[in-house]
This record gives structure tokens, sequence and C-alpha cells, in this order.
């Protein structure tokens, strides 16, 4: 059970110091918080000139419903502790001209922003901070205008991929768009750190088909695509919109889909040859036809056949744009392994292989892409790696093993190739392009709180994650900006901000840092849009692009 937020943390003071010393001091941090709230308000409601309704978007801590507001879009309970540090403020802006005023006001008081989308940033970057903060939570500005005639659509960051996915299919039946598996994914996020899905292989990421966007920046202007300049718009395609303002809405092509699509699940354990399988899957899953997707799940698991032991079950879940005919085909001269035959596969719509890979039944309603799941989260720990030279029959054997004497972290293989190795590295932020097999996520999640409990699942994680070492792209490891993961550098924002930036930098944008450094300085020189992870500014020294 999650732990719920209040002011427990005020009073975790040594039992010797006298109740009036206590209570004086829980007084005056209420009474600082309320003079910086009254501040915030003020100033607010002269930039918005909207006096009478600012009240209706802002939340102080002492505020019946903060709890509630904050908990709705954090996913991930590890980072909803008594300890963690909560927001001073939550702004809930349901206009364009809220997000302006709280860029201008939250500088004017001192303060840090955090943007929250979707609340899916994996160490809660986004609803977190070391110091004093308010929370900009993005989620009423979720408006999304389909264009059929132009094929696109205008999609707030405040809307999900469900939301987004689901008014697709209402205008059109053959239309879709390539994005994320999860339905209850924030937009903004998603897209800003590039946005990847199971049409990566036909269509790219989803920053390849962004096309326009409106931000505003660390001066409270909003700008488009014509009045930021193609250096802005190309770092907002990928390198982490939060490191450049608060971006408001995008701009997106949408892609054309079948109007019948062919989805399948198979699984294998090692006692079912399932070493070979994962094998060959490395060979064909980055090389096949483009329209075919084969996700990879690696899971320790309790055998069937061999009572009390321990093995690794491997799990492909594809997505094949096009017929059930076809696809048995393609994969019975390309991956005979499988066996695959037509009764193992289904042919659906576009929308319900949607719905399908959110982890619902064949034939659920695709009314459940809009079900926002408020306030659900388990305990997470994600990373993620690249790999780029196949992994040997004995390699995966030994995996085999550290994976089971390592404990419950599953793999998750995506195949890249097809259009991914087509598109330049610099085309966008995200570098990972040609030369890149597939992405590994490393994945672990658990029920039960506490410190200790917290401390044996991630050392589980990042002891399978140094076992990979050998497996994975080196000079840098190689990282997913969206699988964020503090593990592999932070930044305190001081004097060596750059030097720090560029340790997970490298890893997360490779040749493309320092370009990013330079938009960040030219847009935002002060640093104010800044976290633990985002892109610094210039050093007073040159760097080469």
């Amino acid at each position: 059970m999650m732990r719920k937020s209040g002011c427990s943390s005020f009073l975790n003071v040594p039992s010797m110091i006298p109740l009036f010393l206590v209570l004086l001091h829980v007084s005056a941090s209420w009474a600082a918080a309320d003079s910086v709230y009254a501040t915030f308000v003020h100033c607010l409601s002269k930039q918005t000139n909207q006096p009478n309704q600012v009240s209706h978007i802002l939340y102080a801590q002492t505020n019946a419903s903060y709890t509630s507001v904050l908990r709705a879009y954090i996913r991930n309970s590890r980072l909803n502790t008594s300890s963690t540090r909560k927001p001073v403020i939550i702004v809930t802006p349901t206009q364009e001209s809220h997000v302006q005023a709280a860029v201008i006001c939250s500088k004017s008081i001192g303060l840090q922003i955090r943007t929250r989308s979707g609340g899916h940033d994996y160490e809660g970057i986004s609803y977190i901070s070391d110091v004093p903060f308010i929370l900009l939570d993005m989620f009423n500005l979720r408006s999304i205008n389909i264009d059929l005639k132009e094929q696109t659509a205008w999609v707030g960051t405040g809307a999900t991929l469900g939301e987004l996915f689901y008014r697709i299919w209402e205008k059109s039946k053959v239309h879709g768009f390539p994005a994320g598996a999860c339905p209850t994914v924030g937009v903004g996020g998603h897209f800003s750190g590039g946005g990847y899905g199971n049409m990566l292989r036909k269509y790219g990421l989803s920053v390849d088909h962004v096309i326009d966007a409106r931000i505003v920046d660390a001066k409270g202007r909003i700008l488009d695509k014509a009045s930021m300049g193609e250096d802005l718009f190309w770092a907002i395609r990928g390198g982490g919109g939060a490191s450049f303002g608060v971006i408001l809405s995008y701009k997106l092509n949408l892609v054309p889909v079948p109007k019948r699509v062919t989805i399948f699940r198979v699984e294998r354990t090692l006692e079912e040859k399932a070493t070979d399988i994962v094998y060959k899957w490395q060979q064909v899953a980055t090389t096949t036809d483009d329209n075919l997707f084969m996700r990879l799940l690696l899971q320790p698991v309790r055998s069937k056949l061999k009572k009390g032991e321990m093995t690794v079950r491997a799990s492909i879940i594809t997505l094949f744009l096009g017929n059930a005919e076809q696809l048995v085909s393609l994969l019975g001269k390309e991956f005979p392994e499988l066996g695959l035959k037509k009764e193992n596969v289904t042919e659906t719509s576009w929308i319900g292989s949607v719905v399908w890979w959110a982890n619902f039944d064949i034939g659920t309603s695709p009314d459940v892409l809009l079900d926002r799941n408020p306030d659900s989260a388990d305990f997470l720990k994600r990373k993620s790696d690249y790999v780029q030279k196949p992994i040997s029959k004995d390699g995966l054997n030994w995996l085999w093993k550290k994976m089971i004497m390592s404990g419950k972290t599953g793999l998750v293989f995506n195949p890249y190739g097809g259009k991914m190795s087509e598109i330049p590295a610099s085309a966008t932020p995200f570098p990972h392009r040609a030369g890149n097999l597939f992405k590994i996520q490393y994945s672990l999640s658990w029920e039960e709180e506490g410190v200790v409990v917290d401390k044996n699942h991630t050392t589980q994680i990042r002891t399978l994650f140094s076992y990979m070492t050998p497996f994975v792209s080196k000079n840098p490891r190689r990282a997913f900006l969206n699988y964020r993961d503090l593990d592999i550098g932070v930044n305190r924002n001081d004097k060596n901000s750059y030097e720090e930036g560029k340790v997970y930098g490298v890893k997360y944008f490779n040749d493309n840092f320092n370009r990013l450094v330079k938009v960040k300085t030219a847009v935002d020189p002060d640093n104010f849009f800044r976290n633990e992870q985002s892109i610094p500014v210039l050093p007073n020294i040159a760097i080469p692009f």
C-alpha cells in the first residue's frame, strides 16, 4: 500500500525536544508555505487577469484535495513516501495562459517548476525534487483535434496515448499513430523523449511524425515551430522537453494502417528450447519484413517440468500490419523454429491490437483506452541498454543462470531495423538508429513497501545490469531517455553542471548532446528549466557540434 502524503515528515524530530518547539516548527513551516502561496496567487491573478478563476486551478498543501491531486498521476510508489518532498503548490492549468503565468510567477518567487503529463517518468522527475518546487500538472490540457483531410492531429500534452489512439479510431479505421503500448502514458513526456511503439520498424518513432509544436519558453512566451526556430524544434523532439520549457501541444502526421492486422503471443521455457528461439529471434526480428514487430520478454519463473527449480520463460508478442496468412507464411520461411500455424494467430482491427497490447482480452471495447486509472502504482525500477551484436548461445546460457540467480528481474527486447535504420542519428536528438539490433528494458516491480525491500529489489536489477556489460553497447553504454535511470548520472546544477550533465547526456544522446547544450544555452541561459538529468547550459568554453 502507498503511504499517504501529509505533514508527518515535519514531526520527525527527537523526542526530547519540547512539544512547544515542535508546534512552533510546524507553525513556521505552514506560515512560510502560506506566504509563498499568497505571493504566487497574487502574481498569477495579475498575469492572467483572472483573479476569480485562479483559485480553482491551485492547490496548496493545506487544501483538502491536495493529496488526491498529487497522487492521481504518481505511477511509481517508491516516489510516494512520507519522506518524499512534495510540491509547495500544484497548478492545474485549464488554459495556455495559465502555463505562461505559472512560469513567470515561479521565476519571480525563485521556485523551480516540475511539469507532469501522465506521471510515468520512472524516477519521478516530473513530480518530485530535492528543492522547493511548483508542480505544473497538465492533465486538463488534453484536447485532441483530428483533421482527416490533412491526416494530422493536434494533441495537448496532458492527453494520454490511449486517448489519442481512441480519438483517431473514432474518426478513421485506416489511420493510426506510432507510439507506446501503455495507454495511460502521457503524450507530453512520451513524445519529448522520442516515443516508440510496436510500429517503429515500419514508421520509426513518434517524434519522426511531429510536424509542429507549441511551447512556453523561459520568458513566458508561447512559440510554435516558426517562431521557436529549427534548433529548438529539433531539441524538443527527443531531447526532453522539460529542459527547454513547457510544451503545450504537438501537431502530428497520422500514418496509414490496414483494416485488419494480425497479433499473436507464443511462450517457450528453457526446457522447450527457449535458447534456440531467442538466438534465432536476434537474427530474424531486426531484419524481417518492416510490417512485423516481435517483442521478446524474458522472465525467471518456476519450472512446470522440474519441480522446485527455476527456469526462464521467453515470450514473443507480435504486431503484423497484414493478414494472418501472410504472417504465417513469412515466419514459416524465416522462423520455422516457432512452428507457427494459422490457429495460433488472431486477425483484428488496428485499434483491437492496441487494446490487446495493453493487456486486455481480445474483443475488449476500445473504451478501456479512455480509463486514466488514477492513483494506481506499483513499486518499480527500470533500466535500459542497447545491443549491437547478437548474443551467442553460450552467452545466453550464461545469462539464464545470472537471471535466475539475480532474482525476479525481467528483460524486454525491442527489435530495431526497418525504418529505424534509415533515419540518420542526427535527425532528432534520439540517436539510437542504425547499428542497434535491439533495445533492452530491465523491469522489476513489487508490491511491498519499506527501505529493506526497496534495497533488495534495486540491488537485484542493478546486479543483472552489471552482468549484461559484455553484451551491450560500449563507449558510451547507451541508454534511452524515456526509461529514466538516475543510476547513470545526476546533475546538481552547480558550477560543474556541464561535466555532470555530460556523464548521462552522452549515454542518452551520444553525439547529439553538444547540440542540445548549445540549444539549451540559447533559449534558457539562466537554466531555469532544470532537474536531476536536464540538459546543462554551455560552460564558458567552446565545444564543437
